[in-house]
């Protein structure tokens, strides 16, 4: 047991407690308990409408690649690279030139990604769970989003970027 790295039992923490509290806060949810979605409530709750297939979008959104070059249509000064995603269950990724990075939670291809998500401002070791969801509607897709899990006073930030960074910009990206 001397031999195990100490930085696979820190992820392993890391991970469990972020299960344990996208759990928690899905299970309040659905246990019939309402959350508004004011400017002070723990999620935020987008639903948005692409043209593009659930599986073209999945692909973005989890190819460094192509996530930098929607980054860098929409927003010139981010650099070519400016995505690193593992996109595999529990891999790392970074986005913006590293001023959002967290770890992948789930993946169901085409149809969920789940992320333990952050910004790099954040307090150590807080993250959000970023809940992507497609649903085919007609030739596109449906996309349910929800963050739950930021810091207090963050969600009209959040909103706005959520917005601009992703929305706007896959929009743009497949113009």
């Amino acid at each position: 047991m001397k031999f195990i790295n100490k930085n696979i039992v820190a992820i392993s923490f890391l991970l469990a407690g972020i299960f344990f509290m996208q759990s928690f806060v899905y299970s309040q949810m659905k246990s019939g308990s309402t959350i508004q979605d004011s400017s002070n409530s723990i999620i935020i709750h987008q639903e948005i409408d692409f043209k593009q297939t659930p599986q073209q979008l999945y692909q973005v959104l989890l190819s460094s690649k192509q996530f930098s070059d929607c980054t860098v249509k929409s927003f010139p000064g981010f650099s070519a690279t400016s995505a690193k995603i593992d996109s595999t269950t529990g891999g790392a990724f970074s986005l913006f030139d590293e001023h959002i990075m967290g770890r992948i939670l789930e993946l169901v291809p085409g149809e969920r990604i789940v992320e333990a998500w952050r910004v790099a401002d954040w307090p150590a070791g807080i993250y959000s769970i970023a809940r992507f969801e497609f649903k085919k509607q007609d030739a596109g897709t449906h996309l349910v989003f929800e963050q739950v899990g930021f810091p207090e006073g963050f969600k009209e930030h959040l909103s706005v970027g959520w917005q601009q960074h992703y929305w706007d910009a896959l929009n743009n990206y497949f113009k």
